[in-house]
């Protein structure tokens, strides 16, 4: 898949007391670069715990569930745009089908 942006990962990263998602965000990313994901089942049979929304958004667990990833995937072109990183806390006041952060 091509993944973008990744840069808007490593921002997320870099921002104070969220260095410890570097890991996880760099896991995932190398792992979604790799990957051919065709149908949200794809998806769920690597990520289990991810949540497949409507408007083809994809919610992935990081980091021990502490960050949350939204991405749109768009299965026939092999993209996937990253629209939300964020905490618990953050991911509790956005909705997930029309968030567009980064």
């Amino acid at each position: 898949m091509r993944v973008i942006a990744k840069s808007s990962l490593q921002r997320f990263w870099e921002r104070p007391g969220c260095a410890d998602a570097r890991g996880p965000l760099h896991s995932w990313y190398v792992e979604a670069v790799k990957a051919t994901w065709r149908t949200p089942q794809d998806i769920k049979d690597h990520y289990a715990s991810a949540s497949i929304c409507g408007n083809n958004r994809v919610v992935f667990n990081v980091g021990g569930n502490k960050y949350r990833l939204v991405v749109e995937i768009q299965y026939q072109a092999g993209i996937v745009w990253v629209k939300f990183v964020g905490t618990h806390a953050q991911y509790d006041r956005i909705d997930v089908e029309t968030v567009n952060e980064y």
